[in-house]
This record gives structure tokens, sequence and C-alpha cells, in this order.
């Protein structure tokens, strides 16, 4: 319910003190909290057996909070998805928010404010600490960085995740961070890239990285 009465919701934060300000605060608005869990599978778990109107997650719990929303997005689509964290940092917001997040607020917003930040988001409006919007709308206005060009002959050879893992690894991300981004294992990781040698007829990712930048994308061909 729009109007704050009512509106269920499930929290998760590995931190029992700041729960318990968390509850008060939006107890005080007139929510209901249907679910309280310390990590991303109690926050997948209470989401999926309680259904709530929102989902308010913090990010550096076990299990990852990203990943949480991740998976209660692909289960409950319809579940609005609202980061409460300490974190500015760049990646966390962006990863929140490819995950599906529809809100990312900081742990120093006022607690008094979140019923009305979880009013809005059920309105349909974003929720983000003021302090992170620019950073948002200048991700969007940034030139382009250089990237494979998705035309090439090589390009065509590879599947879409292996496209990405490539990308990823090419911008000076180690096997272990590209793992954590697209939430899957190292090995995973290390079997796309197997796989994109292999299709491109290459022993190493340097002429990997080369090959898929090159304008024709073809072994042994002139540029242009």
């Amino acid at each position: 319910m729009v109007d704050g009465t009512g509106i269920r919701v499930v929290i998760a934060d590995d931190h029992a003190p700041i729960r318990s300000l968390i509850r008060q605060a939006l107890e005080a608005g007139g929510c209901e909290i249907c679910g309280e869990g310390a990590s991303a599978a109690d926050a997948i778990r209470l989401a999926l057996d309680h259904r709530p109107d929102v989902v308010l997650l913090d990010i550096n719990m076990p299990g990852n909070g990203i990943h949480a929303a991740q998976e209660i997005g692909r289960s409950l689509p319809e579940t609005p998805i609202v980061m409460l964290t300490m974190s500015k940092d760049d990646d966390d917001l962006f990863d929140s928010l490819r995950a599906g997040a529809s809100g990312y607020l900081l742990k120093d917003t006022d607690p008094g404010a979140l019923p009305g930040a979880l009013r809005a988001v059920l309105a349909g409006e974003a929720a983000m600490a003021p302090e992170l919007i620019l950073r948002v709308l200048g991700e969007f206005r940034a030139p382009a960085r250089r990237r494979f060009l998705r035309r090439s002959v090589a390009a065509s050879k590879l599947s879409a995740r292996e496209w990405e893992v490539m990308e990823l690894l090419a911008e000076g991300n180690s096997t272990k961070a590209v793992a954590a981004r697209l939430f899957v294992s190292p090995t995973t990781v290390r079997v796309h890239v197997s796989a994109v040698l292999r299709k491109l007829a290459l022993t190493d990712r340097e002429s990997a990285f080369e090959l898929l930048r090159d304008e024709r994308g073809e072994r042994g061909s002139p540029r242009s």
C-alpha cells in the first residue's frame, strides 16, 4: 500500500543493532516487518516465504546482498528491492542497479525518512541517496569506453557470456573479480576463457584481446 500503512517489509542486515533501528523506524511509519535475516540466504528464503511488498538489503553481509537482490529479482520480479548500505563504492552502486534494485540508500540516511522512501518505491519512483544521483547521471553521460568490436568475425564466434567475460578481463579485472561480478565461480570464468581461445584458435588472452579489438577480427588479416 503506497500510503505506508501495512507495507510489508523483509529486512536483511548482519548487524542486529542496525536491524533493530530500521525496524523501529519502519514500524513508526506504519510498516509491518514480516521477516528479518542476517545473510543473503536468509533474505532469499524470507522473501520467498513471505512475498513482502519491499525487500530491504544490506550489501556487505554474508553471501552478499547484491547476490540476494539478483536471486530475489529472478523469483519475485514484481517485488521492489532497496539496498541500505554504508558503501558509496561505484561498483556496489552500479552492480546493485544491474541486479534489479529500485533504490540505493545510505545508512546515514535519517531513519525517519525510510518509510517515505519505501512508499516512493512502491509508487514507481526510485529511491537514491542524493549524493549518488550525479554519479548515475555521469555514468550515462560519460563517453563510451573503447570496447571490442561486436561486428568483427572473431566476435561473432563468441556467446554473450564469453563476450562479457573477455570484456571484463580486458578492463584489467582479475579472474576472481570477474567471477564475483557475474556471480559465478573463478573456475567458470576460466572455462569461458578456454572456450574463447579454442574458438579463436589462440593460446593466450592478450592475443584474444587484440583480435577482438581488430576492426575485421580475422587472424592474419591487415588492419584498415
